[in-house]
């Protein structure tokens, strides 16, 4: 008895040692995408308008980069601050530790070389090696045109230095280790002809990050044979929760009844000026779409987007968009 007893002390300190050789590997050695590209990129006011539009209104980068005010229907960012970052994920949320959006002004970066911001957007790697967690969109980035990232580093570049920096990320275990395994390096595409219209509306697609909310997940790993039929879940603040609209062609369940018209209009409704963020207070609707972003694209863009969705395949999937937890908790 004293044996196994002594025995199966050294099996489980074995076990302990080799998980503890394993954690700190891929702390200490991933991620591992190779060094940032030396380049510099040239700052030509084509380049800075054709950013500015892609980091507005396509991917959205000064979204997720901004305070929202929740307060409002579909949380517009703060244009005083643009760029500037202290967007909140926490348990609140449903996230597993704490994220804030990082600022991405000249204040923070402007010791940031372009090929560093490059690495980090395409990658998921920051200046000093450490894993960025997807939540922000990097897999999607990694797949767009080299010269639309360069268009977007460009136009960040002019944007006002202004708030602070944050803290990093501090992840729930084991998400604290796995986060160093998920960097990669980058596929990157080329941008279609537009007159292509089903193709650019792909590539648009893809740097917009639409599939990312409009694809139910599990544990962070996306159900593609439910791609882009909605009904993933987001905490919003006041505890209420949203679920993603399913946008495949299916005519019961999604856009399939839509007119390239109706789905325009949808979007456009919300472009600058047309009308203004309406209050909204803790339990009525909400959601995290940032109409305010995406309703200002080009109409013709818009249109690429919808002539692509029409060629997916139709997923028969009914999205409850909203549950009011607060209400449910009083009754």
């Amino acid at each position: 008895m004293k044996k196994f007893l002594k025995w199966t002390a050294y099996a489980i300190i074995a076990l302990v040692l080799v998980a503890v050789a394993g954690i700190s590997y891929i702390t200490l050695a991933l991620p591992n995408v190779g060094q940032p590209e030396a380049i510099k990129v040239d700052a030509t006011s084509q380049r800075i308008a054709r950013g500015k539009y892609l980091a507005n209104n396509v991917t959205v980068c000064l979204d997720c980069h901004s305070t929202r005010s929740w307060d409002k229907f579909a949380g517009p960012s703060d244009s005083a601050v643009s760029g500037a970052g202290g967007e909140k994920f926490d348990a609140s949320a449903g996230f597993p530790g704490t994220v804030y959006s990082p600022n991405i002004t000249p204040l923070n970066l402007s010791n940031w070389t372009d090929g560093e911001i490059f690495r980090a957007m395409t990658t998921g790697v920051k200046k000093d090696g450490s894993a960025i967690f997807p939540i922000m969109p990097w897999p999607y980035y990694a797949k767009m045109d080299r010269e639309d990232l360069y268009s977007i580093i460009a136009y960040i570049r002019t944007l006002k230095p202004s708030g602070k920096n944050y803290p990093g990320h501090q992840l729930d275990f084991p998400l604290n280790v796995i986060v160093h395994t998920m960097p990669q390096k980058a596929a990157l595409g080329n941008i279609p002809n537009p007159a292509d219209t089903v193709k650019y509306g792909a590539y648009l697609l893809n740097a917009a990050a639409c599939k990312e909310c409009h694809t139910q997940s599990d544990k962070g790993k996306l159900n593609e044979a439910m791609a882009f039929a909605g009904g993933q879940g987001y905490i919003i603040p006041g505890g209420s929760k949203v679920f993603s609209a399913n946008i495949t062609p299916d005519k019961e369940t999604g856009i399939g009844s839509w007119t390239k018209e109706q789905f325009v209009s949808r979007f456009t409704q919300f472009a600058n000026g047309k009308m203004q963020p309406a209050p909204v207070k803790p339990g009525e609707f909400q959601t995290i779409m940032p109409w305010w972003r995406y309703g200002s694209m080009k109409v013709s863009d818009l249109e690429a987007i919808y002539a692509y969705l029409k060629t997916i395949k139709p997923i028969s999937n009914h999205v409850v968009k909203f549950e009011n937890n607060i209400k449910s908790s009083a009754n």
